[in-house]
């Protein structure tokens, strides 16, 4: 029964990208590894424990969204208010969230449970934040603003698009990045390569580099065929950027690719693990990734022989090459992780166990594929989609919840001391 259950659960999600075409030209991805799974072993209890903490968001508060850079944790969300939705904001102190600040608030703010904005802090201090904005008529086209602050969100700047196609399609799913020795980042899914009545095209992946002034200094294509409204993520290496998301080959394989961008250019696709998940739709299930050094983990999920799982693999070569795939839950899985890789070369993971009642968990996975027990979060029934953030000697996770017929965002805290 559970099988069959998992199975209309992904069929119900697949079928959500209803404008996902096909194209006749892709470039395919290369297998990293094809490595059988790392057997598990029963790793030791790090005695986490899950304290909550009060959050900063509002009644009538969706769309979670966790960063940090360099310690510093921020959660951003939209606030609705009868016609109009808030992007807010606030950081994560020793003794709390700082009050909450808004970036920007209009009609015109595009609401997506799968696609949320973000807000990050840079090196230099400056905050950058996007969030997605309705363009025309079509639900599905939308634009992608950014815009940025130099007095800690008191006041933001006028919003620019990295994107220049001039098509009112999707822009969207973006991530936000350091980019080392410059200013910001950014991957997004854009649909400029799609086509309407049927025709062929197919979803691309894009990135942009900004400079500390902010002028846009690039706009490049990575990918010209991926999953149409799958997540991505990013993390920064000591070699560079890398961007981890699902991938989508001229078979209708949807399993993760990794692109690395080193000396001023982004690499080949290259799969993490050749999962074989075929599936004529998009899952709305994206993976994640976290670095240290050298040293990367990245956490996905795939539903491949109609079984949900979720994975993590660890990289000791800045993802050159992964170590064997280790498993995340206990007995199946409906995705939606998140991932940190901690100072002792260990991960903190957390997923959606499919069970009942399915629950939120988190664990702590080691590359000897040693786990330690599974933390509940919160039954799904009332909280899903857990953001994951590590701050200063402490994991914060978030997560969007119904509470007396009303949405809010639910905040907790792990102690890494």
């Amino acid at each position: 029964m559970r099988t069959i259950a998992l199975s209309a659960v992904l069929l119900v999600i697949a079928v959500g990208c209803s404008r996902e075409q096909t194209t006749s030209e892709t470039a395919e991805p290369v297998t990293v590894s094809s490595k059988p799974e790392r057997p598990v072993t029963v790793g030791a209890d790090p005695n986490w424990k899950v304290e909550e903490i009060r959050s900063p968001a509002s009644s009538s508060s969706v769309s979670p969204q966790l960063t940090a850079q360099s310690g510093r944790a921020i959660l951003s969300w939209l606030e609705l208010n009868q016609s109009r939705t808030a992007l807010r904001f606030a950081e994560r102190t020793s003794t709390g969230w700082t009050a909450a600040r808004t970036v920007r608030e209009g009609e015109d703010l595009v609401i997506n449970t799968a696609d949320v904005p973000s807000v990050i802090a840079l090196a230099d201090g400056t905050l950058a934040a996007h969030w997605l904005q309705r363009d025309g008529s079509d639900p599905e086209a939308y634009k992608l603003p950014i815009s940025w602050s130099k007095d800690s969100g008191r006041t933001w700047s006028a919003p620019v698009y990295p994107h220049h196609d001039g098509k009112r399609v999707q822009h969207g799913f973006a991530s936000l990045f350091q980019v080392p020795g410059a200013g910001l980042g950014l991957v997004w899914l854009d649909g400029r390569a799609t086509a309407a009545d049927g025709e062929p095209g197919s979803m691309n992946l894009w990135a942009a580099a900004y400079g500390p002034d902010g002028k846009q200094i690039s706009e490049t294509a990575i990918d010209p065929q991926v999953c149409d409204c799958c997540p991505l993520s990013v993390a920064a290496t000591s070699d560079g950027i890398v961007v981890v998301y699902r991938d989508r080959s001229s078979d209708e394989i949807r399993d993760i690719s990794v692109t690395r961008f080193e000396g001023g250019r982004w690499s080949a696709p290259l799969v993490v693990h050749d999962d074989g998940w075929k599936i004529n739709g998009c899952p709305v299930n994206g993976p994640a990734v976290s670095a240290r050094g050298k040293e990367v983990v990245v956490a996905w999920f795939t539903a491949a022989n109609d079984e949900g799982r979720a994975f993590v693999a660890f990289s000791h070569d800045g993802a050159r090459t992964f170590d064997p795939p280790i498993r995340v839950d206990d007995k199946s899985s409906l995705g939606e992780v998140d991932v940190e890789l901690l100072p002792d070369g260990s991960s903190a993971v957390t997923w959606i166990e499919f069970a009942e009642p399915s629950q939120s968990k988190l664990r702590r996975i080691e590359s000897t594929g040693a786990r330690s027990p599974a933390l509940t979060l919160a039954d799904m029934s009332k909280g899903r989609s857990p953001r994951l953030a590590q701050g200063k000697d402490e994991l914060v996770v978030a997560w969007p919840e119904v509470e007396n017929g009303g949405a809010v965002i639910r905040t907790v805290r792990v102690s890494l001391q």
